[in-house]
């Protein structure tokens, strides 16, 4: 599979590629992203690590349709734009089109200067520009684009927050999300506008601890100890791991049963989002130290299927977030489309802990555990 970086708003794009399943991680410094997919770590095997090749490109970000009306709709293996010229007899000399596997450039000579219609390195879906179709049909202008996944379908021409929200909602097929990190904060938030925009239901584990337990968080970790509170949190986690189409925040800091590698085995059943508070400055140091991340495998947070590290925080960047959480989540679904039903069925199967490599009927995760342990 592979390892990809994307740098969102402002920012240079890194592609890397790796042979695992792939995840995801977002650097988020306001109000820029860093948004890298990297490989998973084997389940039970810390240490097993593969060479990271590294291929660089550029990339700014934007979307600019100016006040151009258009149309927008998704036919089978294309994807058809119809935009208005608001000018009649236009010649096809004036139109200058320029499309790439994931932009597109469209702009309409008028009075001896360039209008531009559209103007996106955001489009919803990759293109295959060489089959690219134009066309004028009256005062408008009839753009036909070939999706190279034509299983993928559109809900918009570019990826915006309300054309994401569908298309992730349609890709995960009611697969749950759990936000994970030191911050019960930011995952609440986080997850608040998740479910907003999936149309999910969200749910806090601090809100159902404190109701179950009618005592708040703290008082229970300074009374009990962080044990208890972990072992309280996991059996919450067991008993939303068959919910389907929710979004799960989860307790931050060494209370929380996510951050001990040994409490996942009902966090797989969904899709989990690591929100990291990065010490990184730039791109460089953000990827210096996804690697520290992926090498100590010790800490239960790398088991995350997508990584958003945070340069900074405020609640207004919370939309944002998720957005570039969403993103990730696409990503990764479209580079293999059977994760969903894999989630699936690894519900169905109990939730053994033995994400992603599911093992066959009678595997047990706790005697494999155990001899992990005993090996080191």
């Amino acid at each position: 599979m592979r390892f990809d970086t994307f740098m969102l708003d402002s920012v240079n794009l890194y592609r890397y590629f790796s042979s695992n399943l792939a995840s995801s991680v977002v650097f988020f410094s306001p109000p820029s992203f860093i948004f890298t997919p990297f490989s998973s770590i084997p389940r039970l095997a810390f240490g097993n690590f593969k060479k990271i090749n590294r291929i660089l490109c550029s990339s700014i970000p934007f979307v600019s349709t100016g006040t151009t009306h258009y149309e927008f709709s998704d036919v089978s293996s294309e994807v058809e734009l119809r935009l208005e010229l608001r000018k009649e007899g236009v010649s096809p000399k004036e139109i200058f089109i320029d499309a790439n596997e994931n932009s597109l450039v469209i702009k309409v000579q008028n009075s001896g200067y360039l209008r531009t219609l559209l103007d996106t390195n955001r489009l919803y879906g990759m293109i295959k520009p060489s089959e690219t179709i134009w066309y004028i049909d009256d005062d408008q202008l009839v753009v036909n684009l070939k999706k190279q996944d034509p299983e993928l379908q559109w809900a918009d021409i570019m990826k915006l927050w309300e054309s994401l929200t569908a298309g992730v909602a349609q890709l995960l097929r009611g697969t749950s999300i759990y936000l994970v990190g030191k911050s019960t904060e930011i995952n609440h938030k986080t997850a608040r506008e998740l479910a907003v925009g999936l149309g999910y239901t969200p749910l806090n584990t601090k809100e159902i601890l404190e109701s179950y337990s009618k005592e708040i968080i703290d008082s229970w970790v300074a009374s009990q100890g962080c044990d208890v509170v972990a072992e309280a949190e996991t059996a919450i986690l067991e008993s939303l791991s068959s919910h389907a189409q929710v979004v799960v925040s989860t307790l931050g800091r060494k209370h929380g049963a996510a951050e001990r590698p040994n409490k996942w085995q009902h966090l797989f059943a969904g899709f989990t989002i690591w929100l990291s508070q990065s010490e990184a400055t730039d791109e460089e140091s953000a990827k210096e130290e996804t690697r520290r991340h992926l090498q100590d495998g010790l800490q239960g947070y790398s088991n995350a299927e997508v990584v958003v590290k945070l340069g900074g925080w405020d609640t207004n960047y919370s939309k944002a977030v998720a957005q570039t959480s969403l993103s990730a989540i696409k990503h990764l679904i479209l580079s293999d489309k059977n994760l969903p039903g894999k989630k699936s069925l690894y519900i169905r199967l109990g939730c053994r802990g033995d994400w992603p490599d599911i093992k066959p009927l009678g595997w047990d995760y706790f005697l494999c555990i155990e001899m992990v342990y005993s090996n080191d």
